[in-house]
Order: C-alpha cells, then structure tokens, then sequence
C-alpha cells in the first residue's frame, strides 16, 4: 500500500486533504495499483517522526505552521530522504514561502482552494515521477560499465555539454562528492580544450601570451582554414564503479615530447603551459600521453580518493606529449 503523509497544523484540512488522497482521481494508478494510505503530522517536526517510522512515500504539507514550518520541513526532507517527494500545499499570503520552498527542492504545489480538483492528480503523477526516479536508481546499480565514444569539431560551445555529460556519467557510475565532480569537469575541459585549440588547429601559447585578440582571431581563421577545419577530437570513455578512463585524441601532428614542461616546477605554475597539465595531473589519478603527443588518457578511481588528488598522492604522467 502506497503511503502519503499529510501535514498540516489544522485538523480539519489535515483530514480533508488525507481523504482526497485516498480517494485518488478515480481511474487505475499503476504508481499506486493498491490504493494509497494517508498518514498524519501536525507539524515539521511530527511529520519527521513519521517520515522515520512510517517510511512514506510522498509528503503532502502545508506552509504556515508552527515548530517547523513547511520551507524547513521541505529542506530537511531533501537532506535526510533525497528520493521522497514533498508537494506543498499553499494558501493566500503564503506565495514567497512557496517559492523558496520550490527552490529548495519541493516536487510540486497545490492551492488548497484547488485540493479537490488538482490534489489526487498532482500526488498521481508525483508518485509516478518518483518511481520512475527509484527504478532508474536499482537498474542503475547493476550496471556494471559504460563505453562511449564521440567525435567533435573544433567548436568550443560542445566542450561544456560534454563534459556535463561525462561527469554525470561518472556520478551514476560510482558516485563522487561535489569537489571530485568539479575536479572531473575541469580535467576533463582542460584536455578536450588543448585537443581543439593546439593539437587540431596547432595553436602556440606564446601566441596569446603575447597578445590575446590575435590568438583570438586565428583561433575563427583556422576553424575554417583547411587542414585544421577537417581534424576531429576522439573523446573516448569507459566507467567502471571502480574507475573511470578518458581518452582525449586529437587529428594534429603531435608536440614535441622534449617540450612537456614539469608541473611541479614552481617556475611553470604561472604560466599557461603548464596549468593544464598540473590541474590534469593533480586531479586525476594516472595521466598517460601517448608517444605522438595526440593523445591523453586520464584515470580516476573512486576508492579510496581524497579531496584533491589521490589517496595515494598526486597523478603520476608518463612524459609522451604536451598539454597546455
């Protein structure tokens, strides 16, 4: 039987809104093919004791209330039950509350001068959204790898939804705190970046030291410039629960190995030769360039990471290329 808590500090709305929700819409619910149960809390704080004991799967609460109103109880649901969705039920003068509560993470609202109408049909889809949330989440945990492979112009507006994609990847793979997502993404950018910029389209960072709008421009001119416009970047990925590898290969012709500059060389932290390949190198585990100087394999593994860097201490690189 499916479980809504209601909570709200009148009974007589509590009770109201509970026998809505039992009542449903009237047609088949297949998030809810048992019928649904109301339970009940008079407030924030009730309604967590219930949320412990009862295990509800949808929470249905007023705003104004008091020991805890509606806003705090919609945050420290988000905190202590990610998975359990929270509608709000908003009346008059209520409207800033609502919207910070939104904000904060509720699933939904309803007018209580529209619960009648919209109340069983808003809880419904509600429901339905959240299985399909808890089912993505088991099938999720049995798998077991992941394999893509893409192919990019040297266009620089697909580094971000790319990377966005390869992170979240990664988090549904085997999970990672906020820094080591961030950490990920700008590894990640900082390879696909130097693939399109100095591999590709064989750009020198001397150039842009010097002067930025005329790396700038040279940047547009060669983006339509044959050879460059017809090289790609490979961006390979494989994610394991235990490690994810990236494969970053550019269609240029390669740097000179001798060039690679040391990123634990003080003389080389301020410089943009070197920035990339220390971030590269010290937020990921193992970086590996290959003996043409087009491509680089990044590691990551999930046991064991620290905050920055590895467990083990900062990625180890094989001297085969040259990363900005």
């Amino acid at each position: 039987m499916t479980k809504v808590l209601i909570v709200d500090d009148s009974q007589v709305d509590r009770l109201r809104a509970g026998r809505l929700v039992e009542k449903g819409t009237g047609l088949p619910s297949p998030a809810a093919p048992d019928g649904i149960t109301a339970v009940y809390a008079g407030n924030g704080r009730e309604a967590l004791d219930v949320l412990a004991r009862e295990r509800p799967d949808v929470v249905v609460t007023d705003l104004q209330m008091p020991e805890m109103d509606g806003l705090e109880l919609v945050l420290e649901v988000r905190i202590r039950y990610p998975l359990v969705p929270v509608i709000l039920m908003t009346a008059h003068g209520s409207e800033d509350l609502a919207a910070r509560a939104l904000l904060g993470g509720a699933a939904s609202y309803v007018p209580k001068r529209d619960l009648v109408r919209d109340l069983p049909e808003t809880v419904e889809a509600v429901l339905e959204a959240a299985q399909a949330k808890r089912d993505h989440k088991r099938i999720t945990e049995c798998l077991t790898r992941t394999e893509s492979h893409f192919v990019l112009d040297n266009d620089p507006t697909l580094i971000s939804p790319l990377v966005g994609y390869l992170k979240d990847n990664v988090f549904r793979m085997s999970g990672s705190d906020e820094t080591g997502l961030i950490q990920t993404t700008v590894a990640l950018r900082e390879a696909v970046l130097n693939a399109m910029e100095h591999g590709n389209l064989e750009l020198d960072t001397a150039v842009r030291d010097q002067d930025e709008d005329a790396y700038r421009a040279l940047l547009q001119e060669r983006r339509g410039q044959k050879p460059y416009s017809d090289r790609r970047v490979h961006v390979m990925a494989r994610v394991t629960p235990a490690e994810a590898v990236w494969t970053i290969r550019d269609e240029g012709k390669g740097f000179d190995v001798s060039r690679l500059p040391s990123p634990t060389d003080a003389s080389n932290l301020e410089t943009r030769t070197g920035r990339g390949l220390l971030l590269m190198q010290t937020f990921m585990d193992e970086v590996r360039f290959n003996g043409s100087g087009n491509e680089v394999t990044l590691v990551r593994r999930a046991a064991k990471r620290g905050i920055v860097g590895s467990a083990n201490g900062p990625a180890r690189s094989d001297s085969h290329g040259l990363m900005e």
